[in-house]
């Protein structure tokens, strides 16, 4: 069978797991703080589209494709020590097409992004 066989594609659930496996992977070139949160998100995202749609699961796939080819570009080839500014900056008409879960989940990041800051600060402040 060897060079003739077919090369069977992969089933739905390989893909989002490969998927998964890599941004898991990418993550571990961001800074501490940014590798726990981007793993918290992605796990958590992940489980909450596990029962998606096929239209949403595929807008799922697509995007989560793009995050995790964003991030392989600005971690760079060699890793962080070559990488460019990590992140994205949203722009007015990006927010405009969230729809309101979106902008929560938005709001919960940020707020989870912001949080470890006002953690440090009050603990430097009762020393």
């Amino acid at each position: 069978m060897g060079k003739g066989k077919a090369v069977q594609a992969f089933t739905h659930p390989q893909r989002v797991r490969l998927l998964y496996k890599t941004i898991l992977k990418l993550h571990r070139g961001l800074p501490l703080e940014l590798q726990a949160l981007g793993d918290q998100y992605t796990k958590d995202e992940f489980r909450r589209h596990k029962e998606a749609s096929p239209e949403q699961a595929q807008t799922f796939m697509v995007e989560w494709t793009n995050y995790a080819v964003a991030v392989a570009k600005q971690l760079g080839i060699r890793g962080p020590h070559t990488s460019k500014i990590l992140g994205k900056s949203l722009g007015e008409s990006d927010l405009n097409n969230f729809n309101d879960e979106q902008i929560h989940q938005l709001y919960e990041l940020y707020e989870a992004a912001t949080l470890p800051v006002t953690n440090k600060t009050n603990n430097e402040r009762d020393k």
